[in-house]
């Protein structure tokens, strides 16, 4: 008993010794609390201001200090508040803590500037204030105290990404920044010439992140004094000129990525051997030329080639199989030629993903690549390939992507029965080949069981769409445009329940829109919900004469029917999907009215009902698709007034004309004035097809760029 009393004794003297946290660092987080305009729900506003010790408050950390005497002071060490859902302004008061190490304040909606008394505290370890809504110039720092001057700031990581910030990186703001390691500021707006002055302040400098945003200029030389430097990113700014030769001399690099900008210039040979340590080089989307020198083959630890949309040329260095951990390699949209096989790919174990797209590559694919057993995206399309598929693609047990379009690869049959055998393949790209073949409709061919993309377009392929594709119940999108199928549209295709995407356009197909596809329970339902890997998914989309691939970040509920031979009405049920984006019925020999049930379509964006023989006044309920972008009536037999007073008016004559009996001020026919219509002239089809983007934000982009928020159609022209 006496014991334990003395042990109580001991923990109550204990407890009485440690200080909670100052009355300044108290007031220091009530007055960042006020300058808060939103608090999530309201929880950091009832911790704080209810606590009596504002080490216990929602995310607050203290730590003791150690002392000489009995006691131990307490000093706020930690404010983590990252996803608090906070909005408003950050209190330079957070600068004044004098303890404090970590301070994050990531992914919330904090606007205004960051305070200078932060970026120049004496105790801030780590700084984190990524994706928010912070502007202005990053550092505009008070004078230095007499201590940070002396030994310089503690700081070493500092995140800023992801936020407004503009405006120049000027010298003098950072030097006392001297055990800076890690800056990054991508996704902002900074300006100006590439910084590269923190190696000199710091000789512990390892990662730079200016990626996404607005620098210019050559890169400086100066990069080479940057002796520790692991990972430099420079990615989509407007950087120009060659790199220099100082560059190379950073052979602690393991990752150097400079995509999206304008340089140019060859790859030095002699310079790249020197970066023994790279692991990942990226400079894609630039304008840099000649081949890939020799020497990359001595670069033992380099796992990522990206060198895709450049102007490089030649027959590539057999070198590159000589990079034996290497996992991706993309040399896609150059002026590659020679034959692939020159690389022996046979040593490349680990290689995952293979992109030579745009090229002008020849022969067979080689047999070596059939070794890459972990290979997942294979890439090929828009080449000079021929001949058949080989049976030893089944040796790519982990091949989930595979685009083979637009080369001059032969026997669709024999293609379709190899491939059934990939058992995690879910996307198959093999238009514009086969040419003039009749596609299979073997009724045994099975497999394809992950299958979510099927293209088949552009060959053109003769017969009817093949009974095996009713098998593919995990099928999202169905490419056969352009080519030749006859016969109906199956019913089954509404069996088909993942199904959000069909393109049957420009065939020879016949009868009536069956009303079985107005059941697809995809493009019922009120939101598609995918599953494709979208970093690697390009879509195949008409453009005359030939298609043409786009990489997308989403993809659209479509359904386009166009140029074909189908008659009979639009059915009323129609209306049912809900998903749809994009309607497309243009050129058949369709008849009857425009069902009223298309204005339950909300999220319809464009409708093409061109050229066929409809009949009737246009729904005035029309005006109420908000998001209606495109729409075209023209050379059909509709009549009355054009609808006014609402969305309708904003589009342009052509999407009304060659309908004599309709009238309206778009059509310069005044409704009250007698129509007189001449002898019909008929329409023909034509070849021809625009693209139109139809971009979430209304952004148009050329051929070749990455698309947000893609909705894809085809107007006749």
């Amino acid at each position: 008993m006496p014991n334990l009393c003395l042990v109580l004794a001991l923990i109550l003297f204990s407890a009485s010794s440690i200080s909670c946290c100052t009355d300044h660092e108290r007031n220091c987080l009530l007055q960042f609390l006020a300058g808060l305009s939103q608090d999530g729900h309201g929880g950091l506003a009832a911790s704080w201001r209810h606590g009596t010790d504002c080490c216990s408050w929602e995310g607050i950390t203290c730590s003791s200090s150690s002392s000489s005497t009995a006691s131990k002071a307490v000093t706020i060490t930690d404010v983590l508040l990252a996803s608090k859902k906070l909005e408003g302004s950050i209190s330079p008061a957070l600068g004044r803590l004098p303890g404090l190490q970590r301070l994050n304040l990531s992914h919330n909606s904090l606007s205004g500037g960051l305070p200078a008394e932060i970026m120049s505290s004496d105790s801030i370890v780590i700084l984190d204030i990524s994706f928010n809504l912070l502007n202005g110039d990053l550092l505009d720092s008070p004078p230095s105290s007499s201590s940070s001057s002396a030994s310089g700031r503690r700081i070493q990581v500092i995140n800023v990404s992801s936020n407004s910030f503009s405006g120049r990186f000027l010298s003098s703001s950072w030097k006392e920044m001297e055990n800076l390691v890690v800056l990054n500021a991508s996704n902002n707006s900074f300006t100006g010439p590439m910084p590269t002055f923190f190696c000199i302040r710091s000789s512990s400098f390892s990662m730079l992140d200016l990626s996404y945003n607005h620098f210019n200029g050559n890169v400086p030389p100066e990069i080479g004094n940057c002796s520790s430097l692991r990972m430099l990113k420079a990615d989509h700014n407007n950087l120009s000129g060659t790199l220099p030769d100082e560059l190379f001399n950073v052979t602690s690099l393991e990752h150097l990525s400079f995509p999206n900008n304008g340089l140019q210039g060859v790859l030095d040979g002699a310079g790249i051997i020197k970066l023994r340590n790279l692991v990942v080089l990226d400079l894609g989307f630039n304008m840099f030329s000649g081949n890939i020198p020799d020497s990359i083959g001595k670069l033992k630890r380099l796992e990522e080639i990206h060198l895709h949309h450049n102007s490089m040329a030649g027959e590539l260095t057999p070198a590159i199989g000589s990079c034996t951990n290497l996992k991706a390699l993309n040399l896609g949209s150059n002026n590659f030629s020679g034959e692939l096989g020159k690389v022996n790919f046979s040593k490349l174990s680990s290689l995952k993903s293979l992109h030579v797209s745009y090229n002008s590559f020849t022969g067979t694919i080689p047999e070596s690549v059939y070794t890459c057993s972990n290979l997942n995206a294979l890439q090929l399309s828009f080449n000079k390939f021929h001949g058949q598929l080989s049976f030893r693609i089944a040796n790519l047990k982990s091949l989930t992507y595979l685009s083979l379009a637009e080369n001059s690869f032969t026997n669709i049959s024999n293609t379709l029965q190899i491939l059934r055998s990939s058992r995690d393949l879910t996307t198959l790209l093999i238009g514009g080949n086969f040419r003039d073949e009749e596609i299979s409709d073997d009724k045994t061919i099975d497999g394809f069981e992950n299958l979510k993309v099927l293209a088949m377009e552009n060959c053109p392929l003769f017969g009817n769409i093949p009974i095996w594709i009713s098998k593919l119940k995990n099928l999202e999108m169905l490419f056969l445009f352009n080519n030749h199928l006859s016969g109906s549209i199956p019913v089954w295709i509404s069996t088909l329940n993942s199904l959000f995407y069909l393109d049957l356009s420009n065939n020879s197909l016949s009868g009536e829109i069956p009303t079985e596809l107005t059941e697809m329970p995809m493009l019922r339902s009120e939101r598609v919900t995918s599953h494709l890997d979208i970093k690697i998914f390009e879509l195949p989309v008409y453009t005359g004469p030939s298609p043409k691939y786009f990489t997308v970040s989403d993809f659209p509920a479509v359904m386009i029917l166009e140029n074909n031979n189908l008659t009979g009405v639009i059915p009323t049920e129609i209306g049912q999907l809900k998903a749809l984006l994009s309607l497309i019925l243009g050129y058949n020999n369709l008849h009857g009215e425009i069902p009223e049930t298309i204005l339950y379509l909300t999220n319809l964006e464009i409708l093409d009902l061109s050229n066929n023989h409809l009949t009737g006044t246009i729904p005035a309920d029309l005006n109420n698709l908000n998001f209606l972008s495109e729409l075209n009536v023209s050379n059909n037999d509709l009549q009355g007034p054009v609808p006014t007073g609402g969305h309708l008016d904003t589009f342009p004559r052509s999407s009304f004309d060659g309908n004599p009996r309709l009238c309206g001020h778009i059509l310069d026919q005044d409704c009250d004035d007698p129509v007189v219509v001449d002898a019909p002239q008929g329409s023909s089809r034509q070849g021809g097809y625009k693209v139109i983007f139809v971009i979430a934000f209304g952004a148009f982009f050329g051929v070749g760029v990455l698309l947000d928020q893609l909705c894809l159609s085809r107007l006749v022209t």
